[in-house]
């Protein structure tokens, strides 16, 4: 169960999904919770990231006879979490996809700023633009650090980028979609609005803290 918000933007209903959700949420979660649960949504919004990912025809035998199936078409999916916080979404991924490419892209927020600042990135070729991309970063709150994430990735010559996220922000869909309206944005939840700090809320805290144990 999924719900189009906006042009791009799909908000993932499903009863297993909010569920998950909630425990996320809960500042009484511990760690190896919240951990754990970070993965298990990560897999549903995968479920529904990939589904319109094009398929092409190709010719197998199974045991009895021979047959015509449907794969996903082009060159092996890229992974691109945007650390810290994304590596606890990439194992979600990999359960799914688990011949996946894997990127890295370094990026932390100014906390005066509130810009991106890279730091790192390492990303599996790109050029050939037969690759989908899907890059991972668990709070999409003004939508900066994920565009610059994106643009890394296009600019290595993905053929499309799609954007999970557990909880997004209204401010940072907006940030995202003027900068890249081409790409398509998966999450559990639009929150209401940002702090005065750049922070989602109600959201779910610092998902980087939340799921090392550092504050």
């Amino acid at each position: 169960m999924s719900t189009e918000t906006a042009t791009g933007v799909t908000v993932v209903t499903h009863p297993l999904v909010q569920h998950k959700l909630s425990y996320l949420r809960d500042k009484d979660t511990p760690t190896v919770h919240f951990r754990k649960l970070a993965n298990e949504l990560t897999l549903l919004l995968t479920y529904e990231a990939t589904k319109d990912f094009p398929t092409e025809t190709a010719e197998i035998e199974t045991p009895l006879e021979r047959t015509e199936v449907q794969r996903i078409a082009g060159k092996k999916v890229a992974v691109c979490p945007v650390l810290r916080a994304g590596l606890g979404m990439l194992d979600g991924v990999l359960s799914l996809v688990s011949s996946a490419r894997v990127g890295f892209i370094g990026l932390y927020r100014d906390e005066e700023t509130l810009q991106p600042v890279e730091y790192y990135v390492k990303l599996p070729e790109l050029g050939d633009g037969e690759r989908d991309a899907i890059v991972l970063d668990p709070m999409l709150a003004t939508g900066r650090s994920s565009a610059a994430a994106v643009a890394a990735v296009k600019n290595a010559g993905a053929r499309s980028v799609t954007l999970v996220c557990l909880v997004a922000a209204p401010e940072g869909i907006e940030h995202l979609q003027g900068e890249h309206p081409d790409v398509r944005i998966v999450t559990a939840a639009v929150d209401r609005e940002l702090n005065e700090r750049g922070y989602i809320v109600p959201g779910l805290g610092d998902a980087g803290d939340r799921l090392y144990g550092t504050k």
